[in-house]
């Protein structure tokens, strides 16, 4: 059983954001990057399934700096890592796009990739490549049971309701958090990362399918303070409602 996962090398979702002076973009200078949760737990299945199945995982990531997020999955136990040394920003066709080339010489059985990214919680890559590599693609798996040349998921639907669905194999997966319990990096494991091979694949996206006019940081409300007794205040809450149209 051979799984490829996607791994994003992106910005912890505790630092601050600032906007590009140029309005395209936001800087990325001291930002704090590690590997996107969703892609933990997808990263983690697909090791799981290895050490009860036996096979290879295969991480792969895009952009210039996502060494260390790609070293981190083979500390957890993936075999072998390849890099795409492209920024495609905010355009997931074009990530979509390297990943099938850089993928095309490899035969897998299924593809993970994490629902969504903690930067632009787009959910676009995995489906995306599905459609590219024309492969059946379950999205937001919470549970999976691979059987004789299929695999049998459960899909987190809205409002807490869940799906069976079943593939065959090959086929794209894209993997919800709390499937399971993403293991810690073992010093041991770090050690071994270091003698695994992370090879470097040089492909450039063939088109742009995305133009940002303007990014910008929503704007701050500040909250009003009502202050006096406790007449006045009410007073001043329903003329506040009045005013809005609420009552």
């Amino acid at each position: 059983m051979k799984i490829i996962v996607l791994a994003k090398h992106a910005p912890d979702t505790e630092s601050e954001i600032k906007i590009r002076p140029d309005g395209k973009g936001y800087d990325t200078s001291g930002l704090v990057f590690d590997i996107n949760d969703w892609d933990r737990y997808a990263v983690e299945e697909a090791i799981r399934i290895k050490e009860s199945k036996g096979g290879e995982v295969v991480v792969v990531g895009v952009g210039s700096n996502c060494d260390d997020t790609l070293r981190k999955c083979l500390a957890m136990g993936a075999d072998r890592a390849i890099k795409i040394p492209v920024d495609t920003g905010l355009d997931a066709y074009q990530t979509a796009e390297v990943i099938k080339k850089a993928i095309e010489g490899e035969k897998f059985d299924m593809i993970f990739a994490g629902l969504m990214s903690q930067d632009l919680n787009n959910s676009l890559v995995g489906v995306l490549l599905a459609g590219m590599l024309n492969l059946p693609v379950a999205t937001a798996v919470t549970s999976l049971e691979i059987q004789d040349g299929k695999v049998v998921v459960a899909r987190e639907l809205e409002g807490g309701y869940k799906e069976q669905v079943e593939l065959p194999i090959p086929c794209v997966l894209t993997i919800q958090s709390g499937i399971n319990e993403p293991r810690y990096v073992s010093v041991m494991g770090i050690k071994k990362a270091k003698s695994k091979e992370l090879k470097e694949v040089k492909i450039a996206p063939t088109m742009s399918t995305l133009d940002v006019e303007k990014m910008y940081l929503p704007p701050v409300k500040k909250a009003e303070m009502i202050t006096g007794d406790a007449s006045q205040i009410a007073a001043k809450i329903v003329a506040i409602l009045k005013d809005r149209g609420l009552i």
